[in-house]
């Protein structure tokens, strides 16, 4: 059988790389592997760390590209890559542009599609976009629905959809095992990133900021920068925000947080630089989905910069709390975090909803017709379908 796996984003390709490779060692699969070019530094770190290579690269990308854009480009390239490999089965991943029009580009040819991480909800077209819209499509189309999460299959439930449902777990917390496993206390590559970010503070504890999200451009990240400029007046706390590249982020946080002592506004991470980052901090403010799956892996607290999320399993679990773009309620959780030890630790203590780390095999043995033992955080031996 022939699977052709496509990515295109850095968060993507950390979350397939896992699957490539598991992809790679199953003697039933001949595995493809096509990348769209989008963040073509990171994409390629990524693949480096994983010691995987594309046979395709459609290097789709354009200065100043509109959304339409680059949904034509997408249908267009990745048509070619159908035609030539003629696949059994296409695998896309979450909620880009890529996932939804490549899903389209294989549903026009028949192909079988399978997609991994299916049926995050927020019930909300605008919140996030146009990530809400991309997951419904594929989700529509798709034959194989890999959902990391009971109630993602539920949401697939009461959809009525015809592909078939497989619990899995995320493929992200595959990936941040095998990369958390790299860097291990006092091992060579942990050594070396302490050296390399030698400008941390011992003494200070570490707030890690990630923000990128299209809904808070404008007001929003003004607000979000309000708040850490406030944060950043506390003399026990340091702020590290690798600045997302997109100029409607990265104006407003250069311009407003550029000089503030204990605010370091670096370039963005490699994806074992902010594993690391990870590891070192003591809470984590974010807008990103991905990082709401993996802090509570490393048993950190996250703050959401959103008003909803398609991840409600971490907020009911207690991991993760929605704070908005509100600069008072931010500094008011954020300060509470760090203020009191009990609560810190009532985060950090709390089941992992996501993953096991065995998402990737689960998925592999169901294209490959296995039984598969559905992933359930609340079960140490979870049971056959």
């Amino acid at each position: 059988m022939k699977v052709l796996s496509i990515f295109g984003t850095r968060p993507e390709a950390i979350k397939m790389a896992p699957l490539v490779a598991a992809l790679q060692n199953e003697p039933q699969i001949n595995s493809v592997v096509c990348v769209t070019g989008q963040h073509r530094e990171m994409l390629d770190q990524v693949l480096a760390l994983f010691d995987l290579q594309a046979q395709h690269d459609l290097d789709i990308m354009v200065p100043n590209q509109t959304l339409n854009g680059l949904y034509a480009r997408l249908i267009s390239r990745v048509d070619g890559v159908l035609e030539a490999e003629q696949p059994d089965c296409v695998l896309v991943h979450g909620d880009t542009s890529t996932a939804s029009a490549c899903a389209l580009a294989s549903f026009h040819r028949r192909v079988r599609i399978g997609h991994v991480e299916a049926g995050l909800r927020t019930g909300n077209l605008a919140m996030p976009f146009p990530e809400e819209m991309n997951r419904r499509v594929v989700d529509a189309v798709g034959d194989m629905l890999f959902a990391p999460t009971a109630e993602s299959r539920d949401n697939l439930l009461r959809e009525n959809l015809a592909g078939r449902i497989t619990v899995t777990g995320n493929t992200v917390i595959d990936a941040l095992a095998m990369t958390s496993a790299k860097l291990a206390p006092g091992g060579p590559l942990a050594l070396k990133l302490q050296g390399r970010y030698d400008w941390l503070d011992p003494n200070r504890r570490l707030l890690l900021v990630t923000g990128h999200r299209r809904e808070s451009f404008g007001d929003g990240f003004r607000n979000i920068c309000a708040a850490l400029a406030e944060l950043a007046r506390r003399p026990d706390l340091q702020i590290v925000y690798p600045v997302h590249l997109n100029p409607q982020v990265r104006g407003v946080v250069m311009s407003e947080l550029s000089g503030l002592a204990n605010v370091h506004l670096i370039d963005p991470l490699d994806y074992l630089d902010f594993v690391w980052f990870m590891q070192r901090s003591h809470l984590i403010l974010t807008d990103s989905g991905g990082v709401q799956e993996e802090a509570p892996y490393l048993g950190k607290p996250v703050l959401v910069m959103r008003d909803v999320t398609e991840r409600p399993e971490a907020v009911r679990a207690g991991t993760v709390a929605l704070v908005g773009t509100d600069a008072g309620r931010i500094v008011s959780e954020v300060s509470r975090l760090l203020d009191d030890p009990q609560l810190h630790d009532s985060f950090s203590r709390r089941i992992n909803p996501y993953g096991d780390g065995k998402a990737s095999q689960r998925i592999v043995d169901a294209l490959c017709g296995r039984a598969v033992s559905e992933f359930d955080p609340y079960s140490a031996a979870p049971s056959p379908v």
